[in-house]
């Protein structure tokens, strides 16, 4: 059963760098839903654009899979095609332990593996959808070039990139509007000033965020064909590239 998110309701002494240990995944569902906004509706269209690119005879890529909300989505979408096989990664060993609890709630035709491992180290081959949901943005930014173009490299062509970000307006004006939205959608959530301050304070350090156009010409460099936002909340935005 899912757990209140209240790891930052108490002044803490200090603050250490956030981390996906085994405290955040009893939390995890609660505080996604009450942090990102759209989170939902992009797990509700995901099954959408998987069914749309994704091949037979193929493999789907769930890169930072968390507790396997993705995995999950994209069984839906490819449950009409033959032959395909969902590999989830994930670096924290809490996340994917409990993401095979999750996976194995629900029966499905469709296999799905799960590996502890940094993206760095994962092999991406013969791929008609790979998703990165939030998560490039714990990547180091002098990486995510390389991981974008090790994924386009190891996709077949008309295969798909779903990626969705925290993203930063070029605009500083506009993007301080954007931040003070998704204050305001977190205080509607029941999270505190307190819980706002510390939280953004502990998460700072390893969560960069690009700007739209970075990663439009990200995807460009790498060598997709098409690349769009098909969704966006404030300062959260998901992106489809196709080779």
């Amino acid at each position: 059963m899912t757990q209140h998110d209240t790891l930052f309701a108490k002044p803490l002494p200090s603050i250490s760098d956030f981390c996906f240990d085994q405290q955040v995944v009893e939390v995890f569902p609660d505080m996604i839903n009450r942090s990102v906004p759209g989170y939902s509706s992009i797990l509700q269209t995901l099954p959408q654009l998987v069914s749309r690119y994704v091949q037979p005879n193929s493999n789907l890529y769930d890169l930072g899979c968390s507790l396997g909300a993705a995995t999950l989505a994209m069984r839906k979408g490819c449950e009409q095609t033959s032959h395909c096989r969902i590999i989830g990664v994930d670096n924290s060993q809490p996340m994917i332990e409990r993401a095979r609890l999750h996976l194995e709630g629900f029966k499905s035709q469709i296999p799905a593996e799960l590996h502890c491992q940094n993206l760095a180290e994962t092999d991406i081959e013969n791929a008609s959808v790979v998703v990165l949901n939030f998560t490039l943005q714990f990547i180091p930014q002098e990486k995510r070039n390389d991981i974008i173009q090790r994924i386009f490299d190891g996709m077949n062509n008309g295969g798909a990139l779903l990626l969705a970000e925290k993203v930063r307006h070029s605009d500083a004006n506009m993007n301080d509007v954007l931040v003070d939205l998704h204050h305001n959608f977190k205080r509607a959530n029941g999270y505190s000033e307190l819980e706002i301050s510390q939280k953004r304070a502990a998460i700072e350090n390893v969560m960069k965020v690009d700007t739209l156009e970075d990663h439009m010409q990200r995807f460009q460099d790498a060598g997709f064909r098409h690349s769009t936002v098909w969704f966006q909340c404030f300062n959260f935005a998901a992106m489809l590239a196709v080779k």
